[in-house]
Parts: C-alpha cells; structure tokens; sequence
C-alpha cells in the first residue's frame, strides 16, 4: 500500500482526488484581484491623457493643413468653437470648408467644451476662433492651449512648420 499525501495509506482502486489547498485558491484569488484591479485602472477615462491626445491629434492636423496651403498655394484656415472645429479653404471670393478630405474633414473634441485660447491673440481671430496658413512656408509663430477644467495642454507653433504637444 502506498501512502497518501496526508500520510494516510491510500485505498487501492480508489483514484487520489489531491485538492488545492486554501493558499492556494487565495494565491489564485490575489493575483485574479490585482489584475482586474489593473485593468479597471487602465479602462478608467484619464481627462488628462483625453486632452494629451486631442492635442496631438491637433498638431497633426495643423501641420496637414499649413502643408496643404503651400501646395494648393491659397489660404487653409483652422477654425474652431468650443465643441468642433474643421479646416476651410480660402476659394476667389469666400472660404469654403474642406469636404473631400477624411483627415481636415470637421470633426468634434472628445471631452467638449473645451476652452481655447490663442497666445499671441494676433496670430488668428477669435469667436471662432480661426488661425490661417499661408502659401509662405514662414507663418507666425503660435501657442494653441486646450484647456478643460484644469486639465491643459499646449501646441506650439514656431512658424516654420514644427508643431509641439507641450
């Protein structure tokens, strides 16, 4: 007769059911626990990151669109309220918003309202708020600041086609 695990003589023909032991299931039960604990975390909207990635979104955008005004060689414009924005061309005698392309199609912010502001104010108007590519590759410097409760994050443009999430 062999013996047990417990120390008992087991029974022959009778199959070891060996269980797991309660360290074990708790082990088990801990590790379950920290990674839906993880990935609550991770699945939780951070407004921060939100803003972090529109932003980036953004310079993208705003780099297409200068570009765009020096190939089509006429004023491209962002103009933008507090829940949208889109990109608009400027035709002979009006500018008409860009409708042929998905990427400076309109589109809304993830988290609207956000406020916007324009430092230098110069740089482009306001209520909406629009800044202007020209067919020049020099254009004014800018810093576009995306603001959402107290959450804000920064573009910066230095005029010569760089675009920074700051």
């Amino acid at each position: 007769m062999t013996k047990h695990a417990r120390g008992l003589p087991r029974r022959p023909g009778v199959p070891d059911h060996g269980g797991f032991t309660l360290v074990e299931i708790m082990v088990v039960m801990v590790i379950i626990g920290i990674t839906l604990g993880l990935a609550s975390l991770n699945a939780m909207p951070n407004p921060h990151q939100d803003l972090q990635k529109e932003a980036q979104r953004l310079s993208l955008l705003l780099q297409l669109a200068r570009d765009e005004a020096i190939v089509r060689n006429r004023l491209v414009a962002f103009e933008a309220t507090p829940e949208r924005y889109h990109f608009i061309v400027r035709t002979e005698t009006r500018w008409e918003p860009i409708v042929n392309d998905d990427l400076l199609r309109e589109r809304e912010f993830k988290n609207p309202p956000l406020t916007l502001l324009l430092d230098p104010a110069s740089a482009g108007t306001l209520n909406p708020l629009r800044i202007t590519f020209g067919s020049e590759p020099v254009d004014k410097p800018f810093v576009l600041t995306l603001a959402s409760g107290n959450d804000r994050v920064a573009i910066r443009a230095d005029g010569v086609g760089h675009f920074t999430v700051e």
